[in-house]
């Protein structure tokens, strides 16, 4: 019989695969089992009866044995070793499909060739070594949404295979069908960080495709080249490439970079400056000096210089040197040394 277990096995392994090899086994030597268990234990043992023998075959083919029943005869024992032995084969072949098809899975995630199902998430297009890990890193200390990283041909595995939070997806970066796999048509958010300018517009063509509504940010080498981003949807935001600082900014925060922009430019509605603490507000707290500068002139204190440390965004309750600097967004400079400036 163990022969013959050997020889359907080596037959089965070859035309059939996964669990229906093991059911096949397991089938074969239940019939066969039963059939020789009849003829080897006398009638009045109620092991070979049809009630019985199936529960008997599971619990010893799966090596349990409870001992409610068992053969008495010699015959009987040697069919009980030839279902022990089948029981064995027959896991044997379904826990190595198992980890077979466990370890397929786990390779495919790896290569980035597995179709995700997510949405609401951000995706990342573009892989740079170093730079990449730097800039996942940051999102995920806020990102609350799952993150998929797509990466072109070139790179083989999942460069970042430690960070569970992170899905991989590889290909070309301008077929819909890859980024198809990466749900970009169900995104929140698609950040471009391309090779060069070029493919950046390329890529964003593909992305506007699935997905017109996303929030999409764009990393640019040369930032004149935004205009021809925004041809494709004038509400891509395009950031200088090599702040990938504000990269992460962005995509966490929606149209923080025309805010800076702004600021920056100071021909919006605001700018930044600086001055000395009046002497009217000597020994206040910042929040007095912020309420009064803004209900009297409508800036808003954003940092407070004192003892030669700057503090952005201090606590209400910080009390002001009387040398301490103000640094404030308004929309021109305040006399704040004026008499009677501060009423």
């Amino acid at each position: 019989m163990p022969i013959i277990v050997a020889k359907l096995v080596q037959a089965l392994r070859a035309r059939v695969r996964g669990w229906r090899a093991a059911l096949a086994v397991a089938l074969f030597v239940f019939a066969s089992s039963w059939l020789a268990m009849w003829l080897a234990e006398p009638g009045s043992n109620e092991i070979a009866r049809p009630g019985t023998y199936w529960w008997w075959f599971l619990v010893t083919s799966a090596t349990v044995g409870y001992g409610d029943f068992f053969p008495e005869s010699a015959a009987g024992q040697v069919v009980g070793a030839y279902v022990i032995v089948g029981g064995i084969v027959a896991l044997t072949i379904l826990f190595t499909e198992l980890a077979v098809n466990i370890q397929a899975v786990k390779g495919k995630r790896m290569k980035g060739a597995v179709a995700l199902d997510v949405r609401d998430h951000l995706v990342l297009l573009g892989y740079t070594p170093g730079r990449t890990e730097r800039i996942i890193n940051e999102l995920l200390l806020e990102l609350r949404t799952p993150l998929v990283l797509c990466a072109w041909e070139e790179t083989p595995e999942h460069p970042v295979p430690e960070e569970e939070r992170v899905e991989f997806v590889r290909g070309d970066l301008t077929d819909v069908d890859v980024l198809t796999r990466a749900c970009v048509g169900r995104a929140a958010t698609v950040v471009i960080d391309a090779r060069d300018d070029n493919e950046t517009l390329a890529v964003a063509v593909a992305v506007d495709h699935l997905c017109p509504d996303a929030h999409v940010v764009a990393a640019l080498r040369d930032m004149n080249r935004g205009k021809h981003l925004r041809y494709v949807n004038s509400r891509v935001q395009c950031v200088q490439w090599h702040t990938p600082a504000l990269l992460t900014e962005e995509s966490l925060d929606p149209g923080i970079t025309e805010v800076y922009a702004d600021l920056m430019s100071g021909d919006g509605g605001g700018n930044t400056y600086s001055t000395r603490l009046p002497a009217a507000l000597s020994g206040s707290t910042f929040g007095d000096c912020q309420t009064r500068l803004g209900r009297e002139f409508g800036a808003t204190v954003i940092a407070v210089r004192q003892k030669g440390t700057l503090l952005v965004a201090p606590g209400w309750d910080v009390t002001l040197d009387p040398d301490a600097t103000l640094y404030y967004l308004a929309t021109e400079r305040l006399a704040l040394d004026a008499p009677n400036a501060l009423r």
